[in-house]
C-alpha cells in the first residue's frame, strides 16, 4: 500500500483516483440533469481545496456555466479553528443566480453555514451545495447537502486538492493519516 509523508505525519492510500472521478461522473449526471433547463448557473469553486474537483467536474457539465472562486479558510494543521476567515471574496455578481458551491469537503459544516449565509445576503435565487466529500459524522448543520461524490468516516485526509499545512494537494489519491 502506497505511503506519503507530509510534515511529520505519515499517510496512506484511502480512495484511489478511479473511484474519485467515479463519484465526480455520478454527481454531474445528476447536475446535468437537474440544471438542463437552467439560465447560466454559477459555479462557485470554494478554494484551495476544491481547484482539482471543480476541474475534473465542470469537464462533465453539459450545460452553459459561469464558474468563480472564493476562498475562505478555516483549518490550521489538523483540525478546524472554527472561525471562518474571507481571504478571497466574490468576484462575480450571484444577485438573482442560481448558485452552485462546489467544495473539497464538508465535515462539520461552519464554511458552508457561513457562505451561505454570505450568498443570501448578497442576493442569490437558489443556492446548491455540491461536495466531492461529506462526513456525516461530523456534519452539525441544518442546511442540505445537494450533491455528494462520497461519504467517508471523520478522519482526516489528503490529496487531490486537500491538504496538511499546505502539502499534498497534488496527490491524483486520496490518503487517510495513517
Amino acid at each position: 500500500m502506497e505511503r506519503i509523508k507530509l510534515h511529520d505525519k505519515e499517510f496512506k492510500i484511502f480512495i484511489p483516483s478511479e473511484k474519485i472521478l467515479n463519484s465526480i461522473g455520478e454527481v454531474a449526471e445528476k447536475l446535468n440533469n437537474d440544471y438542463k433547463n437552467c439560465e447560466t448557473p454559477l459555479f462557485l469553486s470554494v478554494l484551495n481545496g476544491s481547484f482539482m474537483f471543480t476541474s475534473d467536474l465542470i469537464k462533465l457539465i453539459k450545460f452553459q456555466c459561469e464558474i468563480s472562486f472564493i476562498k475562505l479558510s478555516s483549518y490550521s494543521g489538523t483540525e478546524s479553528t472554527g472561525e471562518i476567515k474571507e481571504i478571497l471574496g466574490l468576484n462575480s455578481s450571484v444577485k438573482g443566480r442560481n448558485v452552485i458551491v462546489v467544495e473539497d469537503i464538508v465535515d462539520t459544516g461552519t464554511t458552508i453555514e457561513e457562505l451561505y449565509k454570505l450568498l443570501r445576503a448578497a442576493g442569490a435565487a437558489d443556492i446548491k451545495i455540491c461536495t466531492l466529500l461529506l462526513k456525516p459524522e461530523a456534519y452539525d448543520k441544518e442546511i442540505k447537502i445537494d450533491y455528494t461524490a462520497m461519504q467517508i468516516p471523520n478522519d482526516f485526509i489528503v490529496g487531490y486538492g486537500l491538504d496538511y499545512n499546505e502539502l499534498g494537494r497534488q496527490y491524483k489519491d486520496i490518503y487517510v493519516l495513517d
